[in-house]
């Protein structure tokens, strides 16, 4: 929670600093959002798996951010959605062939995406979304010897996934709103990645809002001809900031 606090005052600054600069006359509306994704992390490479609690996490958290910035002018919009988390954890394995399994992962996402809104009612939203994502990952998973010798997987690699996806946002009240988003991408036997987001949005002012929802990532991608795969699921809280 600290760390939330210590984003959400970096953003709420730099949304300020922005908005000073932005022309009274200007078309274009800003949101920046920062949040805290709180989700089990299930990490695979080279035939060794990891998991690892959000609770967990937080007790061997090196280094997190996460944001996200939003532009609309009219119908046509962009969004860029950047995570970063840097872990170092232990699990224990089942028998006695191991005795532990060490794991040492950073790992970061950007997501870009031009918007385009093809349906607009009252208290409806419809968007659709290309783009790309861009994964980055230092990951070693180290199976600790036992009855039989030890075993160590690393993966180190970037790359980059082009993703389409859809946004349905929905009026509520005057207070409440929520949003649905989900994409997929990397169309290839290789790499494929796909995700999804729910949000309730509580409007505090014209310009504040909270965002409370669930999210859930998956990357999958072979990594010099052995597979890597990362899913993130769990709840998420941020705030938002318009102008």
């Amino acid at each position: 929670m600290k760390l939330f606090l210590k984003h959400l005052t970096f953003s709420a600054a730099l949304a300020v600093s922005a908005s000073s600069v932005v022309a009274q006359e200007s078309n274009w509306n800003f949101a920046a959002t920062m949040y805290l994704f709180m989700p089990e992390t299930n990490i695979a490479s080279g035939g060794i798996e990891a998991t690892l609690s959000f609770s967990d996490a937080l007790e061997n958290l090196d280094m997190a951010f996460m944001g996200a910035f939003e532009a609309n002018n009219g119908r046509w919009g962009l969004l860029g959605d950047f995570m970063l988390t840097d872990l170092e954890f232990s699990n224990n394995t089942p028998g006695l062939a191991y005795s532990g399994l060490n794991t040492t992962m950073k790992t970061q996402f950007f997501n870009g995406y031009v918007l385009y809104s093809a349906y607009q009612a009252p208290t409806v939203k419809l968007d659709v979304a290309a783009g790309l994502r861009w994964f980055d990952t230092s990951s070693e998973l180290d199976l600790v010897s036992g009855l039989l010798p030890g075993r160590t997987s690393s993966a180190n690699d970037s790359w980059v996934d082009p993703v389409v996806g859809v946004r349905a946002q929905f009026e509520i009240s005057d207070k409440w709103s929520g949003t649905v988003f989900a994409d997929y991408g990397g169309f290839s036997s290789d790499s494929e990645t796909w995700q999804v987001l729910l949000t309730a949005d509580y409007n505090i002012s014209e310009r504040w809002s909270l965002r409370f929802g669930y999210r859930h990532i998956s990357v999958d991608h072979d990594i010099g001809g052995s597979a890597f795969k990362l899913d993130q699921s769990g709840p998420m809280i941020g705030a938002t900031y318009r102008f």
